[in-house]
């Protein structure tokens, strides 16, 4: 490969809410800070944070769970401070991001394949989740027709792509803010907030690794897709500013108001918590909440399906397209609740997020080994002409960091799988391992230039 920058083309254009899945996305298309500030908050507290606030407080006490929270938050940061980084110096979303950081491109497509299905089975389960609110306010529909009408509303808003999603987040995020904390004080006036933050835990204990694990480990797959958000930012103060805002907002705002509903609730159960609180408002809150995630959740995922089939098929195809098709299929399972049955199966596939982490970390930051080829056409807007096809010491490294997230019985599991695939990236570097099988060339390669640079 050539190392002279070659000329953006127009392989992906924007077009409509496009989004730019296999390009990078140029300056005159990025946001505010405060306009991506209030995706992450949205993002951070949805309807999730509720659950892993009542889940702390069901099982530690009210200061145990604030420590687990500053911890957990803390390392979350530095996590996606350092990984959106690299999204908005270089524009690129994860799963195309992924074949210059150690992966090259089959490792990108498995990237981006296992991404979707986590992400769309996230979907579909959450959407169900808000149908069975739906339905215990509203039965005059069953629950099924509810996780229809929820799972294709939540579609249709990501079809209009980034900007869409922002619309949705200028309106849902300060309604969800504002029933929370209705919430919160109408079950708090009913009891002592002193009393509250020092009584026991109503559950069975919970250790204090364990609930940080809890923390830092439920956003990890946050962490991983931190570049499709922040490949929108302008600068890196402006991810930083977004990050710390949105996340110690969520964290807090949001976790700990879980943690005194599920003491003062005495139960875990969100919907108990809730609609004991406010009522039938409470559903709004857990619907607003569940929005907010599940548009990023299917964002994502449509984001590496087109990278997988551009990578295996090499056809281009439509983001809005995909977005739908997989948008459809999610709801439809979803409302039948046969994704019910995959949950474990879910659980199992979170295991290989976090060496994804440190994996980018190591290679982007350190090791440097294709960073070069980033670096001599970022000034141009294009992509490098080719990407190294496979890098089976990475795929090694991977396999083995996820074991040790699955089976090391000490320390953080997501931690642990971070820092291992961290260092053995680092060893494999020094060692001279980190060999490509083959060169892939990109679509940018493939194609005639279709007009001026995108820059």
């Amino acid at each position: 490969m050539s190392d002279a920058p070659k000329a953006a083309v127009a392989v992906d254009a924007p077009s409509g809410s496009n989004d730019y899945p296999l390009s990078r996305v140029p300056q005159s298309a990025r946001y505010g800070w405060f306009q991506v500030a209030v995706q992450r908050f949205g993002q951070i507290s949805a309807l999730s944070q509720f659950l892993l606030g009542s889940a702390l407080g069901f099982t530690m006490t009210f200061w145990s769970s604030f420590w687990a929270i500053t911890l957990g938050a803390v390392i979350l940061e530095l996590f996606m401070i350092f990984v959106g980084f690299i999204g908005v110096k270089e524009g690129l979303n994860t799963s195309v991001l992924a074949r210059w950081v150690g992966f090259g491109s089959a490792g990108s497509a498995v990237i981006g394949l296992i991404l979707a299905i986590s992400l769309i089975g996230w979907f579909g389960i959450q959407s169900g989740v808000s149908a069975a609110g739906l339905n215990a306010l509203m039965p005059f529909l069953p629950g099924w027709a509810w996780a229809l009408i929820f799972g294709l509303l939540v579609t249709a808003v990501v079809l209009k792509g980034f900007l869409g999603m922002q619309w949705v987040a200028n309106v849902t995020v300060p309604v969800f803010i504002v029933l929370v904390g209705w919430a919160v004080i109408a079950e708090l006036n009913k009891h002592s907030i002193s009393q509250l933050m020092s009584e026991a835990p109503p559950g069975e204990p919970m250790p204090f690794l364990g609930g940080v694990t809890l923390v830092a480990g439920s956003f990890i797959a946050g962490a991983v897709i931190t570049p499709d958000m922040t490949r929108y930012n302008r600068t890196r103060a402006d991810v930083v500013k977004q990050t710390v805002v949105g996340i110690t907002l969520g964290e807090y705002a949001v976790g700990l108001s879980g943690v005194l509903l599920a003491h003062a609730v005495k139960s875990a159960d969100i919907n108990n918590i809730i609609m004991s609180s406010v009522g039938w408002v409470g559903i709004v809150v857990i619907v607003f909440g569940t929005l907010k995630i599940n548009d990023w959740n299917l964002y994502s995922g449509g984001l590496g399906i087109v990278n997988f089939i551009d990578t295996v098929f090499h056809k281009k195809v439509s983001r809005p397209l995909i977005t739908g098709i997989i948008g459809v299929i999610g709801t439809v399972l979803a409302a039948f609740g046969i994704l019910n049955y995959f949950t474990g199966f879910l659980s199992l596939l979170s295991v290989t997020f976090p060496p994804i982490v440190g994996i980018i970390l190591a290679e982007y930051f350190v090791v440097k080994k294709w960073r070069p080829a980033l670096e001599a056409t970022r000034q141009s807007g294009a992509l490098p002409e080719t990407a190294p096809t496979w890098v089976p010491a990475t795929l090694v490294i991977w396999l083995v960091s996820s074991l040790i997230a699955q089976f090391v019985p000490w320390g953080l599991g997501a931690i642990n799988a971070v820092v291992a695939a961290f260092l053995l990236y680092l060893i494999a570097g020094k060692a001279n391992l980190l060999k490509s099988v083959g060169q892939s060339p990109t679509e940018q390669a493939r194609e005639p230039a279709a007009g001026p640079a995108v820059v």
